[in-house]
């Protein structure tokens, strides 16, 4: 019965979204992934500089 359900409502969201709009959801999510990854390895880069080079000691 569970598995009628989930096929249904999969059918239904199917019908209910062009795939238009499937596809721009689907690219701002890779954008907004790429953007958060780029930041967070410039983080850790500027962290590690910091750390082998002293930043901070007193």
């Amino acid at each position: 019965m569970k598995a009628h359900i989930q096929l249904l409502l999969a059918l239904l969201l199917s019908f209910s979204l062009t795939s238009c709009e499937v596809i721009g959801d689907i690219f701002k999510t890779g954008v907004w992934t790429g953007v958060i990854l780029v930041v967070g390895v410039v983080v850790v880069v500027i962290w590690l500089l910091a750390r082998v080079f002293g930043g901070g000691r007193r």
